[in-house]
Formats: C-alpha cells, sequence, structure tokens
C-alpha cells in the first residue's frame, strides 16, 4: 500500500516533459511541397532515394487518399486507400534520375513535374 502511495505521488509530482515534435514521415531533407484545397504533398531526397507522402489539411476522417512517385524510366511505387491522416510514404530509387510525385486527397490532386534532376 505504501508503495503504491509513493508512486501515485512521484507521478503527479513528476515535472511534465515535453513532448516531441512529430517525425518526419520520410528520411532526408524536404526538396519540395505542393499545397493544394483538401492536403499537402511532401517530396524528401535522401542520397540515392527520394521518398513523398501526402497528408490531408484536416485530419480525422476516413477520406480517399493516394500517393505515387516516380523515377524517370521507372516504376512508380504507389500507396492508395482510405486514410485518416496520410497515404505513403513511398519511396524509390533515384540515382542520377528525375522523380515525379503525385498525391490526392478526396479527390483532389496535384502534381510535381519531374523535379530532382
Amino acid at each position: 500500500m505504501a508503495l503504491v502511495a509513493a508512486v501515485a505521488a512521484l507521478t503527479v509530482a513528476a515535472p511534465a516533459v515535453p513532448q516531441a515534435e512529430a517525425a518526419s514521415p520520410c528520411p532526408g531533407r524536404l526538396a519540395k511541397t505542393v499545397s493544394f484545397s483538401t492536403g499537402e504533398l511532401r517530396v524528401y531526397e535522401r542520397g540515392d532515394y527520394a521518398c513523398a507522402v501526402t497528408l490531408a489539411k484536416r485530419p480525422g476522417v476516413r477520406r480517399s487518399m493516394a500517393v505515387s512517385l516516380q523515377p524517370r524510366g521507372g516504376r512508380a511505387a504507389n500507396d492508395s486507400g482510405r486514410f485518416t491522416r496520410q497515404a505513403g510514404p513511398v519511396t524509390v530509387h533515384s540515382l542520377n534520375r528525375c522523380v515525379r510525385a503525385t498525391g490526392s486527397v478526396s479527390g483532389v490532386s496535384r502534381s510535381t513535374g519531374w523535379i530532382l534532376c
């Protein structure tokens, strides 16, 4: 009983620990952001790889979302479905190649065109 009281007292008296900011969904540096009315498409680059994610502007409600990332001359990596917050991340090998990313949320989509060339 005394142990439970001691643990409870320490829990209440302990100082608040600051929460870490949300981690990036992709490793590397943010290379391109495309905002649109229902969301945002983000493309990251790190070494020989590119990564993309589509984020909903208002997370919480399950809705149709998609992200696609394609290296020039290669196959696209895709993720689509009904998500509450984000589609992706998807990653492709992009050594010496441009990439094109497309993201959509609730039927509204945007593309980057060829980037990271």
